[in-house]
């Protein structure tokens, strides 16, 4: 988070920046609002069209986001035309002074081999064009050029120049956050498939055998256990979207669960209370079932007798609050620190660092799972989910779940 703040500082203040130079250019005393001062209410004009131009940068330098975004650049600019480049071709040409596509294209080798920007004068037989001279500034993202911003004038202006480069800087850190958006989605989609990969052969083979010994003595109760693997594991394997509801996670996990009780028996007590207020509440996909795994693991696999396992869900205001509690072996604290540290994942922690990651990655480090175990205590798993966060939306249930 650190991290983003300072980016977001470097992104703004140059703004600011930008932002005195038009209000120098545009200030009018009258109408302004009340807002202040001719150059503040310029800023604010700055910061507001660069808040439009943000978001389509944030998918990435396309011809799409080209084209939403320039007229938004030109104005803060304010020149009379620009246009956008990536690393092969002209995107987008805004304003004025078409023609001039074709040679700014042929000039653009050097800024995106080099990285350095430069201005030029254009060559124009027509007398009446009103851009004479074109500023290249390069759009960075990891120290490698994607393209260029070329801002085009009716004549040679210093000023124009460094509030290109300014602009420029903040175009290139829109899209080092849309890079980093796309290397989020893609971990999280690696660790969506290695806790796939983590769901136990050991649990889908006494499934499957549990099932097949109801085939003779109880042929109904063997298609349900079947269906209820089924729908479980097209659940765990569905591809459709990051998030999910916590019903529909609820849901899995009633599904697991009885896959496990038809294998145990009476050995599983299980109490569930959830308040329904809750149900909607949008989370990261496969959040909580490794966590009743885990319970299971340590209740059943890991000791004698009966185990108890405890899932409330209840309305803490602004999150919901999930609780996971088992009685069973649990574990020792130097332990537990080592595998949430070190993504080490032996008998002793089904996919607790995978879910305490994400969780992390999409709420915020204050949005991590609490633990509360002790070797022989059992262990208690607290999580946190906002009911409303940026970008946390469900896709809804897939057809046929």
């Amino acid at each position: 988070m650190s991290g983003f703040l300072a980016g977001l500082l470097v992104a703004v203040l140059p703004l600011l920046a930008a932002g005195f130079w038009l209000g120098r250019r545009t200030a009018r005393p009258e109408n302004l609002g009340g807002l202040g001062t001719p150059v503040e209410h310029a800023t604010f004009q700055t910061l507001h069209t660069a808040s439009l131009a943000a978001p389509p940068l944030r998918a990435g330098l396309t011809e799409e986001t080209a084209r939403r975004s320039a007229r938004r650049l030109r104005s803060l600019l304010g020149t009379d035309a620009l246009c956008l480049a990536d690393d092969k071709e002209v995107l987008v040409w805004d304003g004025v002074g078409g023609h001039h596509r074709a040679e700014i294209t042929e000039r653009l080798a050097g800024p995106l081999e080099s990285g350095r920007g430069e201005a030029f004068r254009l060559r124009c037989d027509l007398p009446d064009c009103p851009v004479r001279w074109a500023v290249v500034a390069p759009l960075t993202v990891d120290e490698r050029v994607h393209g260029v911003l070329v801002a085009c004038a009716p004549r040679e202006s210093a000023v124009l120049v460094r509030a290109a480069g300014e602009v420029a800087r903040w175009v290139s850190v829109q899209l080092e956050l849309a890079d980093l958006d796309r290397s989020r989605t893609r971990l999280i989609e690696a660790e969506i498939k290695a806790l796939r990969a983590q769901i136990s052969p050991h649990f889908i083979f006494n499934s499957l055998a549990v099932i097949a010994s109801f085939v003779r003595t109880d042929p109904e109760r063997a298609r349900e256990l079947l269906l209820e693997f089924a729908d479980f594991t097209r659940y765990s394997f569905r591809r459709h979207g990051d998030f999910t509801t916590l019903a529909d996670e609820l849901h899995a996990i009633d599904q697991y669960l009885a896959l496990v009780r038809a294998r145990f028996g009476d050995r599983l007590s299980l109490v569930l209370q959830i308040a329904p207020e809750v149900l909607p509440v949008a989370l990261p996909f496969l959040c909580l079932q490794p966590l009743v795994e885990n319970a299971v693991k340590h209740g059943l696999e890991g000791k004698a007798g009966k185990c108890h396992i405890s899932i409330t869900a209840q309305d803490a205001g602004a999150e919901a609050l999930v609780v996971i509690e088992d009685d069973g072996a649990g574990m020792d604290p130097v332990l537990l620190r080592r595998i949430l540290a070190d993504h080490a994942s032996p008998s002793g922690g089904i996919g607790l660092s995978n879910v305490d990651d994400r969780l992390r990655q999409v709420y915020g480090d204050g949005h991590g799972l609490v633990i509360e175990t002790a070797a022989g205590a059992g262990m208690k798993i607290t999580v946190r989910l906002p009911k409303y966060q940026p970008g946390v939306h469900s896709a809804g249930r897939i057809a046929g779940q």
